[in-house]
């Protein structure tokens, strides 16, 4: 009878740990969801309706980039040579690129980071956009207000003259309109 005891209160007090322990971890995974969910709050790129911000930029060739220069619908890209998901979305980003209307004219790519590690970018972009390569605190990240990557916008002229974003987050298997 005496051992019975003994294991009855044993698996007591393993039980009590674990309800302690149990407690423990769902008050730290309240605290991580409170701190994941404000960092998601902050917006990644600017949204629809805001402004593109003034920027006074050369691309690779050294061609003036500015925002008063742009007219019709502009489609940016913004990559980065560490980052894996880059890697996925370049293509299709390339090909999305191809079929815009107005060509490479209405294209924007910036590759952030390094010049020599942007390279392999720079060879893929060049073919169907501007392509500018910056720093992460760069004239067109900071216009955009792009804080992840790979970031695609597309933005357009409003009557009173404005660029603002009209579509923050394109999609990139959807073709795109040949409307004149």
């Amino acid at each position: 009878m005496p051992v019975l005891i003994a294991v009855v209160v044993l698996v007591g007090m393993l039980c009590t740990l674990n309800l302690v322990l149990t407690l423990g971890v769902i008050k730290r995974l309240r605290e991580h969801t409170e701190i994941l969910g404000s960092v998601q709050g902050d917006p990644v790129r600017l949204e629809v309706g805001q402004e593109v911000g003034e920027f006074d930029t050369s691309t690779i060739l050294g061609e003036p980039l500015m925002r008063d220069l742009l007219s019709g619908p502009i489609l940016f890209g913004f990559f980065s040579p560490t980052c894996e998901p880059c890697r996925d979305k370049l293509p299709r980003f390339v090909e999305y690129a191809r079929q815009q209307p107005g060509g490479r004219s209405s294209v924007i790519a910036t590759v952030v980071g390094d010049a020599d590690a942007a390279a392999e970018f720079v060879t893929e972009l060049s073919q169907v956009a501007h392509v500018v390569v910056e720093d992460p605190e760069g004239a067109m990240g900071t216009a955009l207000g792009i804080r992840a990557f790979p970031s695609v916008l597309q933005a357009e002229r409003e009557t009173d003259g404005r660029l603002v974003v009209v579509d923050d987050d394109v999609a990139l298997g959807r073709p795109t309109s040949l409307s004149a």
